[in-house]
């Protein structure tokens, strides 16, 4: 889980603060590796960086807004910074162009490492537009892929509510502060995502939404995610940048057709012309992206240090997982049981912490041995 030393959070959000390109701050964090050592290096290391004047400046002498993102931080459990040099860093976004040096996280950041796909299109869809995005996005968390959007008014709206309405995985990324929901009407369902999956943002708290910003937290939702589903879209759309940068993401592009006469439409053919993947059912979509599921559950277990790697042949009638290198994985899999259990009752019969058996969960669903639904989890039979 993310440090949330007071020490680290205050470097951490003094680099944020700085401002201007990304990349030297990052490469800053690389060669220093943490970012009370990255401050402590001083002015002639930020400069071969590549830091300018008005970033150095920053450093020397950070503004009250450091203080007030701390602040936030500091509100609640649930709310965590994952800046470039951390572990729990998201590998699928830290592959693609670009990165942003930290996140801000309120809710669940191990959503951040679980295999998923990007919902986006149009914020005034057809009614049928709209039911698609909710079928797919049912489909996609009922096989236990993540789905990610950006908390606009139409499809996203509805691929979270979608997700949220039936216990899966959903994350918002925004193009504002993390405490600022955009639009305004949706500060309900911003709500309800903090609470019950993840809400991501670059910006730190109190930036308002600006226009220019929407493409960058468009990035990210690509970024995050091991592609990118446009359900509809008009021929120029906000959709089609994140499924564009999906694509130089080296991500899985799929569009749904639609009418000839359906202007939001427009869009996804211009991107089916392109070369994206037509797709009329969501099944496609889970099929195309298994192998790359694959992969990131390898990298996840790689974090962890500690996979299950066989829980027993179909046969058995109580399956064991094999010897892993941590026995917490065994305290965790005897706590679960067939029956459906919350995560306080597998804390308690554990002795795990929260975090701990938060990741294992992850892993173990990953691997197809434990099922989840409406946050109770139990062995897969």
């Amino acid at each position: 889980m993310p440090d949330r030393s007071d020490a680290t959070h205050r470097a951490l959000l003094t680099l944020i603060h700085a401002g201007g390109a990304a990349g030297p701050r990052r490469g800053l964090l690389e060669t220093t590796r943490s970012p009370q050592a990255a401050l402590d290096a001083g002015p002639a290391t930020w400069r071969a960086a590549g830091l300018d004047d008005a970033q150095c400046a920053a450093l020397r002498a950070p503004d009250a807004a450091v203080d007030r993102s701390r602040h936030w931080l500091e509100a609640g459990p649930r709310r965590h910074l994952i800046g470039w040099h951390d572990p729990d860093y998201p590998d699928l976004l830290r592959r693609a162009p670009s990165p942003p040096l930290a996140l801000f996280v309120e809710g669940d950041p191990l959503l951040l490492w679980q295999p998923g796909i990007a919902i986006v299109g149009s914020r005034a869809p057809t009614a049928g537009g709209r039911d698609n995005a909710s079928q797919f996005a049912r489909h996609f968390a009922s096989n236990g892929l993540a789905v990610v959007s950006g908390l606009a008014s139409g499809i996203d709206a509805a691929a979270h509510e979608a997700t949220l309405g039936i216990g899966g995985a959903t994350v918002a990324v925004l193009g504002s502060g993390i405490d600022i929901p955009y639009p305004r009407s949706n500060t309900r369902l911003h709500g309800r995502l903090a609470a019950e999956g993840a809400v991501v943002s670059e910006y730190p708290p109190g930036t308002p939404a600006r226009r220019e910003q929407f493409p960058s937290r468009n990035r990210i939702v690509a970024g995050l995610t091991l592609g990118t589903l446009v359900v509809e879209a008009a021929y120029r759309s906000g959709a089609l940048i994140t499924a564009r940068l999906a694509a130089e993401s080296g991500r899985e592009v799929f569009a749904i057709p639609g009418s000839i006469h359906n202007p939001m439409a427009r869009g996804c053919h211009r991107l089916l012309r392109e070369g994206a993947q037509l797709v009329e059912a969501p099944e496609e979509v889970t099929a195309a992206l298994g192998p790359l599921a694959a992969s990131l559950a390898g990298a996840l277990r790689t974090r962890l240090g500690a996979p299950i790697q066989d829980a027993g042949t179909p046969d058995s009638p109580s399956p064991q997982p094999a010897a892993a290198p941590d026995p917490d994985y065994n305290r965790l899999w005897n706590a679960l049981a067939f029956d459906p259990s919350s995560m306080d009752d597998l804390v308690a019969r554990s002795g795990l912490t929260v975090a701990r058996v938060s990741a294992m969960l992850l892993v173990m669903e990953l691997d197809g041995r434990v099922e989840t639904a409406h946050g109770r989890y139990c062995r897969k039979s």
